[in-house]
């Protein structure tokens, strides 16, 4: 059976080197698809991924449990996403950096026929692309809340922004991404304020943020619109898909540099002569 996160910690502050790789390797492929969207370039991601990866492998003897180790983990990536931001000379090209990833993980699986693996891929390479259309701070709080996972405190720990800014920040970034992904034109003159937005209310009840009064008018007012039922249906289909494209392998010839750089770091691993 294998070891569970305490115990593989534990091992490694006991000097572990088999327990520090394994704990490492886990939650690559995390960090891998965060530093992906975040930096959009796909050479930016693995220099990420792998500094990412070496400073945890430096530092988590010294990691006392005061977080989660994947929302640590998420706050050292972030760090050194803004700094690549902030050094580029160019602002990122559009790049889809998980591209091979997402087409290896669909064509991968042998439920899948052949159309329904293109259809797949189709539809995960629009919501990378709609994603990449977001700003910065909103596709960070979404990928972490709603394809990662993670509680809103535990994104505002990572993002270092109050719960109710994290909240805000990823209400407007839901609202966005669906928009985008129905490629709705804009509204018609007067038609603002005619409906309350449907879309940000069914997030913030997502969120816990709708009280019973609210939400019993709300209820009301999309038993009568067609227009916000299919506004609030759209977004919950925008987050399935976004729950659904939690893929993404780290490519073996970022693996093997990435062994080869905690073997310089910290010896190489017993289990290579095994």
């Amino acid at each position: 059976m294998p070891l569970s996160e305490a115990e593989l910690l534990e091992a490694v502050r006991a000097g572990d080197r088999v327990a520090l790789a394994t704990l490492v390797e886990r939650h690559a492929p995390a960090v891998y698809r965060f530093a992906a969207k975040m930096c959009r370039q796909a050479e930016d991601a693995e220099d990420v991924l792998q500094e990412t990866l070496l400073s945890a492998a430096r530092h988590l003897g010294d990691f006392r449990g005061d977080s989660q180790l994947t929302t640590w983990l998420y706050t050292v990536a972030r760090s050194f996403c803004i700094k690549r931001r902030r050094t580029s000379k160019f602002a990122p090209s559009e790049t889809v950096s998980l591209e091979h990833s997402l087409e290896a993980s669909v064509l991968a699986s042998p439920e899948r026929s052949p159309e329904q693996a293109a259809s797949e891929r189709e539809t995960a390479l629009e919501l990378d692309r709609a994603l990449a259309e977001l700003e910065p701070e909103q596709r960070e709080v979404l990928w972490l809340r709603d394809v990662e996972g993670l509680s809103a405190q535990e994104v505002s720990t990572v993002v270092d922004a109050s719960v109710a800014a994290v909240k805000s920040r990823l209400h407007r970034a839901r609202v966005a991404l669906r928009a985008k992904l129905a490629q709705e034109p804009a509204p018609p003159p007067g038609a603002a304020g005619a409906c309350p937005d449907a879309a940000e209310s069914f997030s913030r009840h997502l969120e816990g943020e709708i009280g019973t009064e609210e939400c019993r008018a709300m209820e009301e007012h999309l038993a009568r619109c067609a227009h916000c039922r299919t506004a609030c249906e759209s977004l919950r289909h925008t987050l399935e898909l976004c729950r659904a494209s939690r893929v993404g392998v780290v490519p073996s010839p970022i693996q093997d540099k990435i062994r080869r750089a905690l073997g310089a770091l910290t010896g190489p691993d017993p289990r290579a002569s095994r």
